[in-house]
């Protein structure tokens, strides 16, 4: 006989059409993070690409970071930090996705421009592995889910899928399909909300969705506000938490968004709409090349010590003055 016992397992599990067991993540920074460990506190499998083994290394110890952050602040066990662990893996080679339901882009590099043709090849990689019904999915903030999805031999399974940080307490994902996607790929993608315990916001295809384009002439204002020399840092964030009931002032928020990312973000959405409220302010743009990007390099809009936010001292406008 050929079979081998396992053929008759009756614990070998048997995969239906429409079933959703398995997550794959390419891109592993800090977003890719968060959502790795979401998906995995669901129960399901996640295992992620990335570019490098170090790379892959810098991940889960990132990850590892962020439950310990929830262990200290007793949001999390070190049984329930195992057993996330446990259903999350790391690998170089894009063959590994190859069995996964859905697969979520989230790569951040630090390539200029708008990334437009790095997630191209990604989709390009990603298809070439996967299943024909594998939803594939982007987190991008400003670009058209169309223009990455134009590479694809079946576009009708790809969505934009934009999470936002902390993912860990944003409920919302905002969810945009393109003219291809057809209704198999939504009514899987809502299935992946439910088992993740996230509402989705129906976007339709638009450059920045709602949030990243609020956000950003948001932040924009807050700069042109402090280089005018109206009020301090800690001041203007202080104002707008208590005017809006926000958790974050702007100053706060572009950090914890990071600095690289917001001047990226800001420059796809000036050349996308021509709209001088999305034109990176200067002191933006200043604060990137002096790589004071924000919490990940302990230094932006504030400076930072063993997670702690310490308000600077001097004019920081300066750093915007031509």
């Amino acid at each position: 006989m050929s079979e081998s016992l396992d053929d008759f397992s009756l614990s070998k599990t048997v995969k239906h059409k429409g079933s959703l067991q398995k997550v794959g993540i390419v891109g592993c920074g800090s977003m890719g993070q968060q959502i790795a460990i979401l998906v995995s506190q669901s129960g399901l499998e996640v295992i992620f690409i990335d570019i490098t083994e170090e790379h892959v290394k810098q991940a889960f110890e990132g990850i590892k970071e962020m439950l310990d952050d929830r262990i200290s602040k007793w949001g999390l066990t070190a049984n329930e930090k195992k057993l996330i662990l446990s259903r999350i893996k790391g690998s170089v080679n894009y063959k590994d996705i190859s069995d996964c339901d859905l697969i979520i882009e989230a790569a951040n590099t630090k390539v200029k421009g708008t990334q437009l043709e790095v997630r191209k090849d990604i989709f390009r990689q990603i298809e070439s592995v996967v299943r024909p019904d594998t939803i594939i999915a982007s987190n991008t903030a400003t670009l058209m889910i169309s223009d990455i999805a134009e590479v694809l031999d079946y576009p009708e399974r790809a969505v934009a899928l934009h999470f936002m940080s902390p993912v860990s307490k944003v409920n919302i994902i905002e969810l945009v399909h393109s003219v291809h996607t057809n209704e198999e790929s939504l009514k899987m993608v809502a299935k992946f909300a439910r088992m993740i315990d996230r509402k989705l916001i129906h976007v339709n295809e638009s450059a920045g969705h709602i949030s990243t384009r609020i956000i950003c002439s948001l932040i924009n204002e807050a700069c042109q506000v402090l280089i005018e020399g109206v009020a301090s840092v800690s001041d203007i964030d202080e104002t707008m938490k208590e005017a809006s009931g926000h958790q974050f002032g702007p100053f706060e928020l572009a950090d914890r968004i990071g600095l690289d990312k917001l001047l990226k973000w800001m420059e796809n959405l000036y050349s996308e709409f021509g709209d001088t409220k999305y034109k990176p302010s200067p002191i933006i743009k200043r604060m990137v090349r002096a790589d004071m990007v924000g919490r990940r390099t302990g230094e932006g809009f504030y400076k930072y010590h063993d997670g702690k936010k310490i308000a600077k001292k001097g004019p920081i406008s300066n750093l915007g003055r031509e």
